[in-house]
């Protein structure tokens, strides 16, 4: 998919501004609508969606009778969603957390051990699919929708949750990793039910939502709805770091880093801010998140180190695994697009990219410079080698810095590339919300 450099919503296809279904996990049980209020990507104020909020009349229901309407209580929620984040009783085998992988240290992302970019399962030998993204500042993320330029050939992908925006709501996602066999392990609902009214906070639970643990689905939806309020509560969104004060205006950057930051934003040399995109004349830093919330057909190198590489004929195609009809998010431009997270606390990160090919930060943005004008020092064989060869012409070749011929001069140099990693640690918040 060829990004432009300038993304200028035009159309929003899909329902994305309306009520969203907690999906096939869930019984269908109405969460709270979303904002209709649309922001330009071009530096528009980002505010925290709707969306992503529990609903103020949520209870849970018997399958036999009506909702029993009632207030939640937001801090409960947030101290039973923090509760449940970092209980290492929750995963089959126990002793696996969400933040294992999720880890403050790492800005709430690491690999739980693992040396090979993606994180290790609760079980011997298991592993992950994909680098662990961080859940830091997950409040200011859209639903998943498309938007076409007046003059795009395609449509584009923004918003949604993991590496694909398979999921609208964090209550969409708290369940997946739990019931997954290479993550957390269990079967099925009815163990995660069981460890939950095992749980020190169980009598918790019952006093917040009603008929809690009659059913599985009903436990496993009310997780899911403290894991939001948790992930979304302002104190999951610091913005502490250097930058951050920068934009207040109570710091200064070095002369190293404010190189950096100008070579991050320079069009024609690192080009970094049309998809991580920053304000750099509001004081508000909530208008800097460092991502246009977007998808790009980047192509990194195959991660030979995962066994799941093994088998040359399998790939990971990203958005277009979504198969969703309504939004025809598998055509083809879509594969091999994967989210533009945000560079926020990336630092502090262990992997990189979605499938944790990159153990450093330097190496990172050494390929983003070098990609086009060395393609030989990033892939063994075939250039864009992890992606079937009928998707290779989706690949984002236009954009700088990628738009370099092959043996021409690279978008920057060693020395440039030192300073634009030096400004990127300037976005590691310096206080985190640590564990319980």
């Amino acid at each position: 998919m060829h990004a432009p450099i300038l993304r200028r919503p035009r159309v929003l296809i899909g329902a994305a501004l309306g009520l969203l279904a907690l999906g096939a996990i869930f019984r269908a049980n109405s969460i709270a609508a979303s904002s209709t209020r649309e922001a330009s990507h071009e530096g528009a104020r980002p505010t925290a969606h709707a969306s992503t909020r529990p609903n103020p009349a949520f209870s849970i229901r018997k399958p036999t009778e009506s909702a029993v309407e009632s207030a939640p209580s937001e801090d409960i929620r947030v101290t039973l969603g923090r509760k449940i984040f970092f209980d290492p009783n929750l995963s089959l085998p126990k002793g696996t957390s969400c933040a294992s992988c999720h880890d403050p240290a790492h800005g709430y992302a690491s690999g739980h051990s693992s040396p090979v970019g993606v994180a290790n399962g609760s079980a011997a030998g298991r592993m992950a699919r994909r680098n662990t993204p961080s859940t830091l500042y997950l409040r200011f993320v859209r639903p998943f929708h498309l938007e076409w330029e007046e003059e795009a050939e395609f449509p584009e992908a923004f918003g949604g949750f993991f590496w694909d925006g398979r999921a609208s709501t964090i209550a969409q996602v708290a369940p997946q990793p739990l019931l997954n066999p290479n993550e957390m392990g269990n079967r099925n609902l009815g163990q995660i039910a069981d460890s939950l009214r095992a749980s020190a906070y169980a009598d918790e639970l019952r006093a917040e939502f009603e008929h809690v643990f009659d059913t599985p689905q009903n436990a496993v939806e009310a997780l899911g709805f403290c894991i939001e309020a948790f992930l979304t509560d302002p104190s999951m969104s610091p913005f502490s770091s250097k930058f951050d004060d920068y934009l207040r205006g109570s710091a200064a950057l070095s002369p190293l880093e404010a190189t950096g930051l100008a070579l991050f934003d320079d069009r024609e040399k690192g080009a970094c801010s049309s998809c991580h995109k920053f304000d750099r004349n509001s004081h508000e830093p909530a208008a800097s998140l460092f991502t246009d919330f977007g998808y790009d057909t980047v192509s990194v190198p195959r991660n030979r180190e995962l066994s799941s590489n093994r088998d040359g004929s399998k790939f990971d195609l990203g958005v277009c695994e979504r198969r969703d009809a309504r939004l025809h998010t598998e055509d083809p431009w879509f594969c091999g697009a994967f989210r533009t997270p945000s560079l926020r606390n990336v630092a502090t990160r262990t992997s990189f990219m979605h499938n944790g090919v990159f153990s450093s930060l330097r190496e990172v943005v050494s390929f983003y410079a070098t990609r086009g004008s060395e393609p030989k020092r990033w892939y063994h064989g075939q250039k864009f080698g992890d992606l079937p060869a009928r998707y290779q012409k989706y690949v984002n070749v236009s954009a700088a810095p990628y738009n370099r011929a092959e043996g021409a001069e690279p978008a920057l140099n060693d020395r440039e590339i030192d300073a634009i990693v030096a400004f990127l640690a300037t976005l590691s918040d310096k206080s985190i919300p640590p564990g319980p």
